[in-house]
C-alpha cells in the first residue's frame, strides 16, 4: 500500500448517496424509475462500462440485470470471474426513454459521475462495452467494430489504465454470430490484466474529485464512427424501443 487509508468503499457509497442518487442534472431524472449507479467490488482491478440502463435495470436499480447481463455473467464465468470480482457501471446512470441513444448533453452532464467512480475505484483496466463507452473513454471517433479487441493505454480522472473495447453483450443477442467474437475478446482479459500494474492517482487520495472531464483521455484517431449499441434488447413488456443500431 502507499500509506494512504484505503477507503474506497466508503468514498464510493458517499459519492453515490450525495451526488448520484438524487441527480437532476438532465431531463432523464423526470422519466427514470430510479438511478442505476453501478455495482461490484470497489477495489476491483477490472471495470466494465456500458451505455445506459435498460428496461429491467431501471426497475431493479442494478446494471446489466437483463438478458445482456446474463450473457455478461456467462462470459465472466468463462474466464473464472463473477460480478463480485469486478465493478460494472454505465456512461448514463438513468435510462433514456424507450432505450434510445444517449444524447450529447446527457453524456456531458452524467460523465462526471463515471469519472468520479473511476477515480475512487482506481481500476487497472476498463472494458468499454460498445460505442458510447468506448468513444467517451478513449476520446476517439472510431466505432466499436473498428477497435474491439484492441487495448489502449489511457488516462482517465488522473488514473493511468488500460482501455479494452469489446462489443456490447446486446450485440450478440441481436446477432448471434457476434457471440464468438465477443467470447474471443473476453478470453484475452486475464492475460491483459496481468500486464498492468495497480493504478494509483498521482498525488491524490482515493475519491478525489475527478472534475467534469477525465485527464488526458483524448487519443488521436481517424476513421468514421459506427452506430451505437444499446445496453439491452427490447423487453416484451416495454413497447416503443427504437434503438436498433448495433454496429
Amino acid at each position: 500500500m502507499d500509506g494512504a487509508p484505503d477507503n474506497r468503499e466508503a468514498a464510493l457509497a458517499g459519492y453515490t448517496r450525495d451526488h448520484i442518487a438524487g441527480c437532476t442534472r438532465c431531463a432523464l431524472c423526470e422519466t427514470r424509475t430510479q438511478v442505476v449507479p453501478g455495482n461490484g467490488d470497489p477495489h476491483a482491478r477490472l471495470m466494465f462500462v456500458g451505455e445506459a440502463p435498460g428496461y429491467h435495470e431501471d426497475r431493479q436499480g442494478v446494471p446489466f440485470c437483463g438478458a445482456a447481463g446474463r450473457l455478461l455473467d456467462d462470459l465472466l464465468g468463462g474466464i473464472g470471474l463473477t460480478r463480485a470480482d469486478v465493478f460494472v457501471a454505465n456512461v448514463l446512470k438513468c435510462r433514456p426513454p424507450g432505450n434510445r441513444d444517449p444524447q450529447p448533453q446527457e453524456i456531458a452532464e452524467c460523465e462526471r459521475h463515471l469519472f468520479r467512480q473511476v477515480s475512487i475505484i482506481r481500476p487497472a483496466m476498463i472494458c468499454s462495452l460498445g460505442n458510447f463507452a468506448t468513444k467517451l473513454l478513449s476520446g476517439r471517433p472510431d466505432g466499436i467494430s473498428r477497435v474491439h479487441g484492441c487495448e489502449l493505454p489511457i488516462r482517465v480522472a488522473g488514473i493511468d489504465l488500460l482501455l479494452y473495447p469489446i462489443y456490447h453483450p446486446a450485440a450478440a443477442l441481436y446477432a448471434p454470430a457476434m457471440k464468438q467474437v465477443l467470447a474471443d475478446d473476453v478470453a484475452r482479459i486475464p492475460d491483459l490484466l496481468g500486464t498492468v500494474a495497480p493504478s494509483r492517482p498521482p498525488g491524490a487520495e482515493p475519491g478525489s474529485d475527478a472534475g467534469p472531464a477525465p485527464d488526458g483521455r483524448t487519443v488521436p484517431g481517424d476513421g468514421p464512427p459506427s452506430p451505437p449499441a444499446p445496453d439491452e434488447p427490447p423487453a416484451p413488456s416495454d413497447p416503443g424501443h427504437t434503438q436498433l443500431g448495433l454496429f
